[in-house]
């Protein structure tokens, strides 16, 4: 086996800056489409518009349906100075783990618009903090929370696109299907469907959905020499009864996106239906359950292109994105589609 693979530093690709997608394209389903079938080994360049004339006829289709929360709020402390917190999840009925930029200490207090408090209460090592949220006076819920976000907040964009949310975002930054708020980054494989698209999508394949709120952790780079050592963060799951039922069958399945796919495997491996997900897929850990992948193209060194080499390797996932690059073709959460079946 292959030693190199396990080197965070053998995943790594120069990308040029102008081919980290600012925007998406319009119609969504003109963005590029990369198929790579591993049985002939062969790379098709089409759209994503044409998706559904290569998709293998028999699978059962899997979408995250979580919906992106305006996690990302600015307010100042008591003493005046500006801060900018950045939701990540719940902890529990009244904790919640964050990011905030700017110098805190436990016990810190940071003010928001809508009469939103939250209070600093630990601070962790790896710089997440954890706070507790009153509004009006009161210790509020996350669903409460997430209607209030949603009044104050912005659309948490990702940290590569180098400009501040706008209303288009609240659009482009959701699927179709968006249902369940609690995501602070969109399930980006899902982005390129059109209401038609996704209808005839689901005239031609049974679809089902599954809930994985995707958390700030997936833009975290993998800092650590070996990939081994990575200490995965984890997000929130659900897989509803009929979802569950599907994939204790013998039915092949597409995997819309790394999310679908992590929640489908972690579900393979321990039979759980909801918890939090903290699997790594990579080429020593590669899927038993998942048979067919849709999915972006990913950050270098990240765990995501990671889990695109559990299913066809590392050289090949490397040979692929550049010859994505020498297509001109646009990366990340606004950028173009790959197929791999």
């Amino acid at each position: 086996m292959d030693s190199s693979e396990l080197l965070t530093a053998s995943y790594d690709y120069e990308l040029p800056a102008h081919l980290i997608a600012q925007h998406p394209v319009y119609p969504r389903d003109t963005a590029k489409l990369l198929l790579y079938d591993r049985q002939s080994d062969t790379i098709t360049h089409t759209t994503f518009h044409e998706l559904l004339h290569y998709l293998p006829p028999n699978c059962d289709v899997f979408l995250n349906d979580t919906k992106v929360i305006k996690a990302r709020i600015f307010g100042e402390k008591a003493s005046g100075g500006k801060i900018e917190l950045l939701f990540n999840k719940p902890l529990n009925a009244t904790k919640y783990l964050v990011m905030i930029r700017g110098r805190v200490k436990v016990g810190t207090k940071l003010f928001f618009d809508d009469r939103l408090t939250a209070t600093v209460i630990l601070l962790n090592p790896d710089g997440s903090r954890v706070v507790t949220f009153t509004h009006n006076g009161e210790t509020i819920r996350f669903e409460e929370l997430v209607l209030v976000l949603d009044r104050i907040g912005h659309i948490p964009l990702p940290p590569y696109m180098h400009r501040e949310d706008n209303q288009e975002d609240e659009r482009d930054y959701q699927t179709l299907f968006a249902k369940n708020a609690g995501a602070v980054a969109a399930p980006t494989a899902s982005l390129h469907f059109t209401p038609e698209l996704f209808e005839a999508l689901q005239q031609r394949h049974q679809t089902h959905k599954i809930t994985l709120h995707v958390g700030a952790g997936t833009f975290k780079p993998v800092e650590v020499d070996h990939i081994l050592e990575h200490p995965m963060h984890s997000e929130y799951f659900h897989i509803p009864p009929q979802s569950a039922e599907v994939l204790r069958s013998e039915k092949s399945i597409l995997a819309i996106g790394t999310t679908v796919t992590r929640t489908v495997e972690y579900f393979a491996r321990t039979g759980q239906v909801e918890g939090e997900c903290d699997l790594f897929l990579n080429p020593r850990n590669p899927p038993i359950r998942v048979s067919h992948l849709l999915t972006n193209f990913h950050l270098p060194k990240s765990t995501l292109i990671m889990l695109v080499s559990a299913f066809i390797g590392r050289e090949k996932t490397l040979q692929i994105y550049h010859e994505a690059i020498a297509n001109h073709y646009r990366f990340f959460s606004y950028g173009d589609a790959m197929l791999i079946i």
